[in-house]
């Protein structure tokens, strides 16, 4: 810690906390007529987004519909998607390509089976070449090669940084939002942020007319993940702490393929080789997706995640396989270089061997309760992306829906602080963080040690097939966690590892609450107890306000 910092206050008109699609495109769609703040963790390219390697699902060719993909959606969602949030997002896919290529993505075309950049005015959808991946009828998934959020962070993040009314904030934590009661009105509004400066080891203030939470999901609860290290749900327990609801937290999607190698570290192989033709096999070469669903490797996440899952655990072996290798080679180099290129690193030639793979904790369908342009319980507070519910995914999110949605709802939320923001004043009056009372810890063991056993503890009892038994044990040892991280975050003064620990012991009580209370199996929520599906479709909704 440096002992000369000091505490610091900073104040901009929009605080976006969370660098990926959903905060980025926010900031690019108000910088125009805001000062607006984008607030990083870790370095800028951190988020999920930096590491999405599937695509974008949009409606662009003329043998598909807005009613096909709406279709498709919904019957990946198992019935309990909201319709009228479904259909606008679907609705509004088109545009928000098109400010995409607008913007400079180096979207993959048909021509040129590769990357470049598409004329910014006159941009012509129709040359971008369309994969197809598991729940989708047709092909409508724009990408880049098998790098598209890669080439969509890094083409925003240029963008962002170019622009002058922006200011990116790496190295910066939130701690907690800043709400305060609005005048004639019984609820609260967000008048800023506390963040945790990681330079200067101090809890600066930032005052700020609007706050998105664009923080991502929760899947760092889990001991396997496809997520980069810093999903650890912050902005749905910043929320909750606030007085935000939340809802459908039970549904946690395990994508089905993640490379399986004591080095890889979470490394996703996209669903798209599954949509090229690539097949899943049991050690002994034998495929046994024909025997779960019709649809076979393209059924949906949440059942090829279960077959993969059901089969591991009947024969014993630690990993399944996927086969792409009757492919041309050329074909899986030219649309699989990032693939290609890191599974060859730990010896894997993906064009004539197969590669393991195992499910791992991938997306969290549940999220802060939101409108249809970001809008959460609190005035001026907005949450977009992963960290929200919009209603968009139902009990199981059909795959590239997720980057859509963070576009068409930062579109929204943008167009609605716009509507505000002349009307809107900072509060006069925020108390500065008080650390008067706490001391710099010297037992970090209990932080380390807390985090592994809540993410072995999530993984074993709140994992791809659940009971009662499981959940409840689950939820004694977390209430015992979460009391012994309380106590730790009172006395101590606050680090990054502490507080997402923090958030992610919160969020996992909030996982298991709302599972516990779903009486059934649906989508990606599948329960022993319960196997069947209820006749009626209805969302899991916790309140803080009611809350134990």
């Amino acid at each position: 810690m440096n002992p000369s910092a000091v505490q610091q206050n900073f104040v901009f008109d929009i605080l976006i906390i969370g660098s990926g699609a959903a905060g980025l495109t926010l900031a690019l769609k108000t910088a125009d007529f805001a000062k607006v703040a984008v607030l990083s963790k870790g370095d800028l390219n951190q988020g999920a987004t930096f590491y999405a390697q599937g695509g974008i699902a949009a409606v662009l060719d003329e043998t598909d519909s807005v009613e096909s993909h709406v279709a498709d959606t919904l019957s990946a969602g198992v019935g309990l998607c909201h319709e009228d949030m479904v259909e606008h997002i679907v609705t509004e896919s088109a545009d928000a390509v098109k400010w995409l290529v607008s913007q400079g993505v180096p979207f993959t075309t048909k021509d040129l089976g590769d990357t470049r950049k598409t004329d910014s005015v006159n941009a012509d959808l129709s040359s971008l070449h369309l994969t197809q991946e598991g729940g989708h009828s047709h092909r409508r998934i724009i990408h880049a090669t098998d790098a598209t959020g890669k080439a969509v962070f890094e083409t925003l993040q240029q963008r962002a940084q170019a622009h002058p009314n922006i200011e990116l904030l790496a190295g910066c934590t939130a701690v907690d939002l800043v709400t305060q009661e609005q005048e004639g009105s019984s609820g609260s509004v967000c008048v800023g942020v506390y963040v945790l400066n990681q330079e200067s080891a101090c809890v600066d203030l930032i005052k700020s007319k609007f706050v998105a939470l664009a923080t991502g999901g929760a899947s760092k609860a889990y001991l396997y993940t496809t997520n980069p290290d810093g999903a650890s749900g912050d902005g749905i327990a910043m929320a909750w702490r606030a007085g935000c609801r939340v809802a459908n937290m039970e549904f946690n999607q395990f994508h089905p393929t993640c490379l399986f190698h004591p080095h890889a570290k979470s490394f996703l192989i996209t669903e798209a080789l599954r949509g090229e033709g690539a097949t899943l096999e049991l050690p002994d070469g034998s495929r046994f997706m024909p025997n779960f669903d019709s649809r076979e490797e393209l059924a949906p996440r949440d059942i090829v995640a279960r077959a993969i899952d059901h089969e591991m655990k009947r024969l014993g072996c630690d990993c399944v396989y996927l086969n792409i290798s009757r492919k041309p080679a050329d074909f899986i180099r030219e649309h699989f270089p990032t693939i290609y290129s890191r599974c060859l690193e730990f010896g894997i030639d993906i064009t004539s061997e197969r590669i393991p793979v195992v499910p791992a904790a991938h997306y969290t369908c549940g999220g802060i309760m939101v409108n249809k342009v970001g809008e959460t319980d609190i005035s001026n507070l907005y949450a977009i992306g992963e960290t929200s519910f919009t209603g968009l995914h139902g009990a199981n999110r059909m795959a590239s829906n997720s980057l859509l949605e963070c576009f068409v709802v930062a579109f929204g939320a943008a167009a609605d602080i716009h509507s505000k923001i002349a009307v809107t004043s900072h509060s006069p009056h925020i108390e500065a963080w008080d650390e008067s009372r706490v001391t710099i810890s010297d037992d970090e063991v209990l932080v380390s040690h807390n985090w592994d056993e809540l993410r072995r503890c999530m993984w074993d009892f709140v994992g791809i097939v659940r009971n009662n038994e499981r959940l409840q044990r689950a939820e004694r040892r977390i209430k015992i966690l979460r009391e012994e991280v309380q106590d730790y975050y009172i006395k101590h003064r606050v680090t990054k590892d502490m507080l997402e620990l923090r958030n992610l012991v919160l969020v996992s009580e909030l996982i298991i609450a709302c599972a516990l209370q779903r009486k059934e199996s649906r989508g990606l929520h599948f329960t022993l107890d319960y196997p069947d599906t209820n006749n009626e479709a209805m969302d899991t909704i916790l309140h803080p306000r009611s809350a134990d």
